[in-house]
């Protein structure tokens, strides 16, 4: 029996625990299936673009990938209210989230809508604000420019605290910070530390206003090219690396508060109660794609 193989690609780059866990996910299936099937997986957009790995899916081109929440909840509205800002209040609650029954409805509703499965949830980390001057309350927000990804959940607390939310790409990100065409961005730790965004802001504050994650998907065709068995084995796959990259991710974001002290930014937490008001009607308005019931659910994990 000739040997199947899967393509995976996705946008972070190959040191990232996203990629390593796809490659320990891609070593494990081959072995688990007897060598029956190989994933060989592409890092660093070298399959193209989120949106083209997105489209892939659909294609034919690509079989696994990564996917942001808000960006799936394009697809199906529900499943973007893990990105939306204050959803949770810890990682605990995250955590619960991840493995609710909520996660599993909000799942298999994904499924029919699009014919694409959801093999995991990866923990991206809390996105906190870097700056070149200090945040401690909310009105010291009003009339910074700050970059965002464009994306409306991801302009929501800027907006919402008076900032300027500024859409950029990813990768102008830096330059536009060391020339002051901006005057903050948010991303989480592993994030900042990697793209070394604290040599161009002297400050970071934890706002933590998004416990960010991203879906492991599989395109739907997958299962009908193999045994029920076969695939039941890579979906166990793909949940094992899901909570492996997620556990890497968490443990170098708890890490790096101290790390970047010592680099001799001025780390500042902050209450983050007035921030969490200041959004509290918008994930209720008319630009919200979940209901008033999937919010409720989400807020009652324990």
């Amino acid at each position: 029996m000739a040997q199947t193989e899967l393509r995976w690609g996705h946008v972070y780059e190959s040191q990232s625990p996203y990629h390593e866990w796809a490659e320990w996910a891609a070593e494990a299936f081959e072995d688990r299936t007897d060598g029956r099937y190989a994933i060989e997986v592409f890092p660093a957009s070298s399959l193209g673009k989120q949106t083209d790995l997105a489209e892939g899916l659909e294609l034919g081109t690509v079989d696994i990938i990564y996917d942001g929440q808000f960006f799936a909840g394009r697809r199906y509205g529900p499943m973007a209210i893990g990105s939306a800002p204050f959803m949770f209040r810890d990682f605990a609650h995250w955590e619960a989230y991840r493995d609710s029954d909520l996660f599993l409805d909000l799942s298999a509703g994904y499924a029919d809508a699009t014919g694409d499965n959801i093999g995991g949830l990866v923990y991206y980390g809390q996105r906190h604000v870097t700056s070149n001057s200090q945040i401690r309350t909310p009105a010291d927000m009003e009339g910074m420019k700050i970059r965002v990804p464009n994306a409306s959940l991801y302009k929501m607390f800027p907006e919402a605290v008076g900032a300027n939310a500024t859409p950029m790409a990813f990768s102008e990100v830096y330059l536009a910070l060391q020339q002051g065409v901006v005057d903050a961005q948010e991303n989480p730790l592993p994030t900042i530390q990697f793209k070394k965004f604290y040599e161009v802001q002297d400050y970071i504050t934890l706002t933590g206003h998004i416990t960010d994650a991203l879906l492991t998907i599989v395109a739907g065709r997958v299962s009908g090219q193999m045994p029920d068995e076969d695939y039941a084995t890579l979906m166990a796959v793909l949940k094992e690396a899901a909570e492996g990259a997620s556990s890497d991710i968490r443990s170098s974001e708890l890490e790096l508060v101290d790390w970047f002290r010592e680099q001799g930014a001025t780390v500042t937490e902050v209450d983050r109660a007035p921030f969490r008001a200041a959004v509290a009607d918008d994930l209720h308005g008319p630009e919200v794609s979940w209901d008033r019931e999937t919010f409720d659910r989400l807020q009652a994990l324990k």
